[in-house]
This record gives C-alpha cells, sequence and structure tokens, in this order.
C-alpha cells in the first residue's frame, strides 16, 4: 500500500465542512471535492450577492458552483468557460450599466435564479438543483437564506461591495467592513445535519479573503458557537503568500486597515478560531511567530495554478486534520 494509499484509507472517515468565497476557497474546494465527494459540504459567502439588471447574481455561490462542475473559465477563475458576450454587447448598445458583465451562458443562471426566487423558492433549493444538473457531487449551500450584505467603508464613503470590487476596481482606500442584515440572519439549518457526524468531521477555512468572505459567514449569529459546540479541529489557509495575493485586493485591504499583509497577520485574525493555520514555503520564516500565538502551522505549497495542485494542498490539509484528531 503506497503512502497516498494509506493517507485515502484515514481520509474515508472524514467529513468536512469547507467556508470559501471567491477563486482560492472554489480552487480548494475542488481540490477537497476529488478527494471527498459527497462527503465535503461547501458553504459559501453569499454577502457580495446583488441585484443587476434585475437579476439575482451571486458571484462567489456561481465560482464554487462553477468550479466544482469543471466548467470555470480557466483564465479568470470565475465565470463560464468558453463564454460569448452578445448580451452585454447589446447592452451597452443600449446605453445600460456594462461595468459588471454577465457572459451568454452565466445569464441563465441569473436569469433561472431570480424566477424561481420571485415564486418563493430559497436560494438553498435553488442552488441544490443547479448542482444537481450540472453534476456537482459535494453539497453546496449559500451561507443563508436571508439576504446579507458587504459595505466597505473606504475614503469616498460606504460602497456596495460590487460597486467598491468591480466599478471601482478596488481602488478606494479602505477603513472598515459591515454586514448589513447579518444580525437578523439565520446561518444555513442543513449545517445541522453535520452535527450528528461531529466526530468524524473537520472544519476547513479556504484561502478565500479573511474579511469580504470568510467573516461575513462568520458574522451569522451563532455560527463561531456552532463550530465551537462540534469540537471538530478548524484548519485555516493563508490566502497570503509572501506578502502578497494570487488573485484579489485581500493584501491591500490588510495594509490600509494596518494589519500588514502577511501570513502572521492571517493567523492573528483568525486566533481563537482555528486550531492550525497552513502557510506557504515562502512564508516559512512565520512559522515560529504564529506557532506562538497557540496555533499548529503547516508548510506546504498553496499556490494552486493546476488541478493536481488543488488536491496537493486539500491533501495537506487533511493530513493534519488527521493528526489534529489523533492529538485530541
Amino acid at each position: 500500500m503506497t503512502h497516498e494509499d494509506r493517507e485515502q484509507r484515514d481520509f474515508n472517515s472524514l467529513r468536512v465542512l469547507a467556508l470559501a468565497g471567491g477563486v482560492g476557497g472554489a480552487k480548494l474546494a475542488s481540490g477537497l471535492a476529488e478527494l471527498l465527494g459527497e462527503r465535503l459540504t461547501v458553504l459559501v459567502n453569499t454577502a457580495d450577492d446583488f441585484s443587476h439588471l434585475g437579476l439575482h447574481v451571486s458571484p462567489d455561490l456561481d465560482t464554487v458552483m462553477y468550479t466544482l462542475a469543471g466548467i470555470a473559465n480557466p483564465e479568470t477563475g470565475w465565470g463560464v468557460a468558453n463564454e460569448t458576450w452578445s448580451f452585454m454587447g447589446q447592452v451597452e448598445r443600449l446605453g445600460g450599466p456594462a461595468w459588471f458583465c454577465l457572459g451568454d451562458r452565466d445569464l441563465a443562471t441569473h436569469a433561472v435564479r431570480t424566477e424561481r426566487l420571485n415564486r418563493g423558492d430559497s436560494l438553498t433549493a435553488i442552488t441544490t438543483e443547479f448542482c444537481r444538473a450540472l453534476g456537482v457531487r459535494p453539497r453546496v449551500l449559500p451561507m443563508s437564506d436571508n439576504p446579507v450584505r458587504t459595505i466597505v467603508h473606504s475614503d469616498t464613503g460606504a460602497l456596495s461591495f460590487q460597486d467598491y470590487f468591480v466599478r471601482l476596481k478596488c481602488e478606494p482606500k479602505v477603513s472598515g467592513f459591515s454586514f448589513e442584515g447579518a444580525s437578523g440572519a439565520k446561518y444555513n439549518s442543513k449545517l445541522d445535519d453535520l452535527s450528528e457526524e461531529r466526530n468524524r468531521l473537520v472544519i476547513v477555512i479556504c484561502p478565500s479573503n479573511p474579511y469580504v468572505s470568510v467573516d461575513p459567514i462568520l458574522a451569522l449569529p451563532g455560527l463561531r458557537e456552532w463550530i465551537g459546540a462540534t469540537g471538530a479541529p478548524v484548519i485555516a489557509i493563508s490566502p497570503i503568500v509572501g506578502g502578497g495575493t494570487i488573485k484579489g485586493p485581500a493584501a491591500k485591504m490588510m495594509r490600509e486597515l494596518g494589519h500588514g499583509s502577511s501570513a502572521l497577520s492571517v493567523a492573528q485574525h483568525y486566533r481563537g478560531l482555528a486550531d492550525a493555520l497552513v502557510i506557504d514555503e515562502r512564508d516559512r520564516d512565520a512559522a515560529q511567530d504564529i506557532a506562538l500565538l497557540g496555533m499548529r502551522v503547516r508548510v506546504a505549497h498553496t499556490v494552486m495554478r493546476t488541478q493536481a495542485d488543488r488536491v496537493a494542498l486539500a491533501r495537506e490539509c487533511l493530513a493534519l486534520a488527521e493528526e489534529l484528531r489523533c492529538k485530541a
């Protein structure tokens, strides 16, 4: 039996809940899915959902769904591969808002979702059926069926997330974030199904933006307490590599908030929640300082340029989870 066979045997006893948003989260979810299949549940940020051209758009949810379905655009990480843009071309020609692009195939997702939401279907039910239609094996859950919206506080005032992220290209200097509607929202009730398997459960915080992808999920009342009550090991993966990010504004945000863009700053952000942090080889020098925070540290190759990279990082996370479970 090879080393990988032995690890796979051990992984067969695991059930994983991954907290994710954006391209980095979707990539690791893809690696975890290859090892776990139906034993993976992905809880996805929906605080960057918004209405555009009358359609309900769920960017993070769709990025995760398309990636797990194997149809995501490999160049951007978001949207659908081999997309066409006739719809947006006509929108622009007619003088409509063209700053947020909806591809022709992607448009079908938003149109069907909006029609079903208007009929009274829940976002969870719609997402489940979309995933079934696209052949996605893991369970993909929106973080809540209640609307929560990220507000970016900046030197130009309060901005909706998509205005900041897409329309203004992350140019304003941020001073903080708030999550409108979070205090009255409920975390997805399907998570309670996992409580019955708490002896097998591992929680993975994907290398998503800590402030605008993960924090909105953790802002849901009772969710941090639910995580603690499971007793499951919690493993976070740093999205910061060598002081920067592979994609997205996380490093810029960290600097503007005065935290510094480093793996240590990520560890400090998740202190008290995560039992362990996986950091990139380029950040090896931070391992000792992170350990002093009381967190286990795993140094690995965290840049996921290929599917093999995604699976390798997922394997590192699951191996670390087994070590934490054995230690407990």
